[in-house]
């Protein structure tokens, strides 16, 4: 057990039934050094006492030696060809050997949109909102633009009563989405915008399909609507079309309708690997049951079949969420395709750096841009992420590179 030198007066525990009550007349105080035990609760202030004025002999702690460097253990040095540590010695070298960078060119930012004007906090994800489309969306994106970030991504908070069964708002021209589109286009004409061509957030069951009365997601019907939604999207003026349901086909059909409307500028992302995680929906209510359309996240190899589908069906992106969790899959699809690819950082993997660096038990900064990297240095080339203006700022502060020095 630990103990600590305390040089009187000082306090000492008491234990009890050991109280003092004896009156000692005539005894003098001394200093004397005492190890006690820190651990006790109960103390009361003493003093170390002499008889007759004859000083009690108090040990004395032994001096300590001069200072001086150790001495060599070692005859000889080791007798190696190679010492990869000479290539870490100064701050410029290792910067210089930094294998992987990035910059606010790698970010795109999601951005939760609403119909109304006020922004509204999303309690469990601090620092994120869900924007007015008119007013807080503008100027959080000219925020994002002046640390860098061209790219978006937008979500939308479908009021409840313009949702259905078979979710026909998601292409309605008027509709949240296309009209946000066309407002950033006229004041950012050179934005890059990334749409969601998803069901779950027009669907009134809230999930990514038509939901047939016994519970099955209808694969195909879905996707009719799906075409109907991106075409809605790229005539707003969409340049990413983002296929994130993981039904069967879907891409081979929005790409085919994309060019059937003279759409063929328009890129499609693929979310090829979209796990069933936990990490989702940090901001939600409700929990629903996906894995019939999701992937299990034990699985690689079906990852890699999924992804290797969405390219020869078209995709010109591919995207894997949750993004840490999925390091290996990330490298994996970067060693199988010539394809850009996609890490989407999740609110569950935001909510938790957030969460610890409020609570100052990690160094939030350090951990974000750790963890980005390290998406980086997997093979992604685009990270979505919600740190995308703070990591942003970072990376600008530093002449827009990250060393860890």
């Amino acid at each position: 057990m630990a103990s600590f030198m305390f040089r009187s007066p000082f306090k000492i525990p008491v234990v009890e039934g050991f109280e003092q009550k004896k009156s000692y007349m005539g005894l003098k105080a001394t200093s004397f050094n005492v190890r006690i035990n820190p651990l006790r609760s109960r103390q009361v202030s003493v003093q170390l006492l002499t008889i007759d004025s004859t000083p009690v002999n108090a040990p004395e702690a032994p001096p300590l030696p001069p200072s001086k460097q150790a001495d060599p253990v070692i005859d000889q040095p080791l007798q190696l060809s190679r010492r990869a540590r000479r290539n870490r010695k100064s701050s410029t070298q290792r910067a210089a050997f930094q294998e992987t960078n990035i910059t606010p060119a790698n970010f795109i930012y999601p951005l939760f949109i609403h119909q109304g004007e006020v922004d509204i906090p999303i309690k469990t994800m601090p620092g994120c909102y869900r924007l007015g489309w008119r007013r807080g969306l503008v100027e959080e994106v000219a925020r994002a633009r002046d640390v860098g970030v061209n790219s978006i991504m937008l979500y939308p908070k479908v009021p409840d009563a313009l949702k259905s069964p078979t979710g026909e708002e998601g292409f309605n021209d008027n509709g949240l989405v296309p009209r946000t589109v066309r407002l950033l286009k006229d004041k950012f004409p050179d934005l890059v915008i990334y749409t969601d061509v998803n069901f779950d957030e027009y669907s009134s069951s809230g999930h990514g399909g038509i939901v047939r009365e016994d519970g099955v997601i209808l694969n195909d019907e879905t996707i009719h609507q799906l075409c109907k939604q991106a075409i809605s999207q790229a005539r707003a003026g969409a340049d990413v079309v983002c296929t994130s349901e993981m039904l069967d086909g879907r891409v081979g059909a929005v790409r085919a309708a994309l060019d059937s409307k003279g759409f063929q500028h328009v890129s499609i992302m693929s979310y090829s690997v979209k796990y069933t995680s936990s990490l989702y929906g940090r901001f939600r209510k409700v929990e629903l049951d996906k894995k019939t359309y999701q992937i299990n996240p034990a699985n690689s190899r079906e990852a890699l079949l999924e992804a290797r589908e969405d390219e020869a069906e078209g995709a010109d992106i591919l995207m894997v969420k949750p993004a840490l969790p999925s390091l290996d899959i990330i490298r994996l699809l970067k060693d199988k395709t010539l394809l850009p690819i996609g890490a989407c950082q999740v609110s569950g993997e935001y909510s938790m750096i957030k969460a610890a660096g409020l609570l100052k038990m990690i160094d939030e900064d350090k951990v974000m841009m750790e963890s980005l990297i390290c998406m980086r240095r997997a093979g992604a080339d685009l990270i979505l992420t919600y740190f995308a203006v703070q990591a942003a700022t970072i990376l600008c502060g530093e002449s827009k590179k990250f060393i860890f020095n």
